[in-house]
């Protein structure tokens, strides 16, 4: 077995060469790997050798911090510990409870609801009666005025005696009505009472039609006034006149009789003479009712 050559001064001089080069002239932090050379040898005679060279060394890299430089954990208190940076820490927001409502306030809207709750069947029970029972106000009209008697008096007040026909008329087909105690019935001459009464008590059935005979009394004070301006008038032949009536009625559904409402009227009249013991004629009119509950 033949021994390879040795390599020559000149070759090792030569490695020496690339190692220089690549410590000063290779860039840091870059590791390059030298792959051995080899080195080949021909000869005519001789067959093809080849001679192992030793692997050179691979560069080292640069250093991380140059020459002349200190360590950062040089320069520090050997002492000293190193800290986490630093942060502001946000605390968390925390929801607020629901504000529990006060029993005064569950009270007001427990009563509002209860309320509303009572119109609502109210309405309901009321326009179900008006549809069932379809309510009218009653009619009334003035068919006959008689003055009694009217004259002065020695005081000078003026006594007045009216007898007044009034035919009354129920007009519902389901409804009864029930006429009370209280009623007032009164004559008016430019806003001066004459003479007032009371209508009956009685009660009024289903389209039913009552003929009313009431006779009114009164005495006025300052009589000669109002006698000299009643006969300056009756010159005219139409004097006006005023008829009111208030009159507390019940009404009765079925057989169920209902609480009192009031029945308010006026008639508009216009007569020929005021004079005593003869026949009057009623020259025009006009009334107006209404019911207030």
């Amino acid at each position: 077995m033949k021994l390879l050559p040795q390599p020559t001064a000149q070759e090792i001089e030569h490695l020496d060469k690339l190692k220089l080069v690549s410590k000063t002239h290779l860039p840091p932090l870059k590791q390059v790997s030298v792959e051995a050379n080899c080195t080949k040898y021909t000869n005519m005679g001789d067959p093809q050798k080849i001679h192992p060279v030793p692997d050179v060394k691979g560069r080292p890299t640069a250093p991380l911090v140059p020459n002349g430089s200190s360590k950062f954990s040089e320069r520090v208190d050997p002492v000293q510990h190193d800290y986490a940076p630093f942060r502001r820490t946000i605390p968390p927001t925390v929801a607020k409870p629901p504000k529990k409502r006060s029993c005064c306030c569950k009270c007001i809207c427990w009563t509002i609801s209860l309320l509303i709750l009572l119109l609502v069947v109210i309405a309901t029970a009321a326009g179900t009666l008006y549809l069932v029972f379809q309510p009218k106000v009653p009619e009334y009209s003035v068919d006959r005025l008689k003055i009694s008697d009217l004259q002065l008096n020695l005081d000078m007040s003026l006594y007045a005696k009216f007898d007044v026909k009034i035919t009354a008329y129920n007009p519902n087909d389901k409804i009864g009505i029930f006429y009370e105690k209280g009623s007032h019935l009164s004559v008016w001459y430019s806003n001066t009472k004459l003479c007032q009464g009371l209508l009956p008590k009685f009660y009024q059935g289903h389209r039913n039609r009552t003929i009313l005979n009431v006779t009114l009394t009164g005495q006025t004070q300052y009589g000669s006034t109002l006698m000299a301006a009643l006969q300056e008038q009756q010159q005219t032949g139409r004097i006006p006149l005023d008829l009111k009536v208030d009159v507390p009625v019940s009404i009765k559904l079925g057989k169920l009789k209902l609480r009192k409402v009031r029945i308010f009227g006026r008639c508009m009249l216009v007569v020929d003479s005021l004079s005593a013991n003869n026949k009057i004629s009623i020259k025009a009119s006009s009334c107006k009712f209404r019911l207030k509950l």
